[in-house]
């Protein structure tokens, strides 16, 4: 018996618009591929965000490894479950102490601290006032906070201020970077800061480049700025950079850390960070006290690579912290030129549109503080052997 024909319906592939995407990505050189590394590399690294060399540090591993042997692989639940342990808390007490905080709030990730920030500290009928530069992460909170969102340009202070001033008497809250992740500049502040206490705004400064890099001993941006402990400041932070382990937290007043534990979504609904990532973070904190000295080795590291890029005529911005980033002429050419790096033992960043907002493809460099004078010329040396034309 001959079947029915099937009905037109059963024959549409629901994701047949995937490969469409993917087609024009590929005409695009847009691209992106998972490259997972093994334990060890002959690769000098200069792609991570490790900047004070201290995710091998042999306490920072060991101090992650013990908690994991002590609490488990895991948190096993919320933080408002199961998920805080006593190593959080301290975390927490050091981390605020440290920056110069009244309070923090840890979270799984720097990802998660900002959209908890912003989407806790904004709302309904509140005004958000962005930087036009803002990580991904902030822009993903604003657009989860449902407040209506000004995008100002790029580190403006005069911008910031006639906004808020447009908006007299509204509930607003100011977000930026301490330190663009992009290009490496550091945000005008003190000017920033200005605006919102002429306002009444509240300020949230994203410090994931700034922590451990900038301010006395790398107590981080705010610190240096004379923000930290402000009542109308808020800061995040991340761990996996400076602190070489893994997730974010939130800096502030003790009343706008029990505000997020109570209303943010990104912490009351997601397992909390992993105790060893607490640990490993923890014992970052301690190599950071014992040696603040480290903070300004990777300035000084990203300041060598720049004096040697501009000296050969590449076009480099000057790093504020310790994030170096050179230009290229075309995507296309900044993917070759990051894979030759790549085959003379070099790792390096390649951004390129859409991750970067003015459409200019660059090489980004990240440097460290463990990093020999031999290595860093060395490293200087392979990006300009192998720049591209133009």
């Amino acid at each position: 018996m001959a079947q029915a024909p099937r009905d037109p319906v059963d024959r549409i592939d629901p994701f047949d618009w995937i490969d469409e995407e993917a087609r024009h990505r590929a005409r695009a050189g847009l691209v992106r591929t998972l490259r997972p590394r093994g334990a060890a590399s002959e690769l000098l690294d200069l792609a991570g965000n490790d900047y004070l060399g201290l995710t091998r540090r042999p306490e920072v591993a060991r101090a992650a490894a013990d908690a994991a042997l002590r609490w488990g692989a895991g948190a096993t639940g919320s933080r408002l479950v199961t998920g805080s342990t006593r190593l959080h808390a301290e975390l927490e007490r050091e981390l605020a102490a440290f920056c110069g905080f009244e309070a923090a709030l840890v979270l799984s990730s720097g990802y998660a601290a900002n959209l908890a920030a912003v989407t806790a500290l904004a709302g309904r009928g509140a005004l958000v006032v962005s930087d036009a530069a803002n990580h991904a992460s902030i822009v993903d909170g604003c657009r989860l906070a449902r407040a209506e969102t000004a995008v100002v340009p790029h580190a403006d202070p005069d911008a910031v201020h006639k906004t808020l001033q447009a908006h007299p008497g509204r509930r607003a809250l100011v977000v930026t970077d301490s330190v663009f992740s992009v290009d490496g500049d550091a945000a005008p502040l003190a000017g920033i800061a200005g605006a919102c206490r002429e306002a009444g705004a509240a300020l949230l400064v994203d410090d994931a480049h700034g922590l451990g890099v900038l301010g006395d001993g790398g107590r981080g941006a705010p610190y240096a700025a004379g923000l930290a402990g402000a009542p109308g400041t808020v800061a995040t932070v991340t761990l996996s950079k400076s602190l070489g382990s893994q997730g974010g937290a939130v800096l502030g007043p003790a009343r706008v850390v029990e505000h997020l534990v109570n209303t943010a979504r990104p912490f009351i609904f997601d397992t909390g960070l992993a105790p060893a990532a607490a640990a490993g973070a923890l014992a970052s904190l301690g190599v950071l006290r014992r040696e603040p000295h480290l903070p300004a080795r990777a300035r000084a590291v990203a300041t060598e690579l720049h004096r040697r890029f501009t000296e050969a005529g590449l076009t480099a911005a000057r790093p504020d912290a310790a994030v170096v980033s050179v230009r290229a002429p075309s995507p296309e050419a900044a993917v070759r030129w990051a894979a030759d790096c790549r085959d003379a033992g070099l790792l390096v960043g390649c951004f390129r549109p859409p991750s970067v907002p003015d459409g200019v493809s660059r090489l980004r460099l990240t440097a460290r503080a463990d990093l020999t004078d031999r290595q860093v010329a060395a490293a200087a040396g392979t990006v300009l052997a192998t720049a591209p034309p133009g």
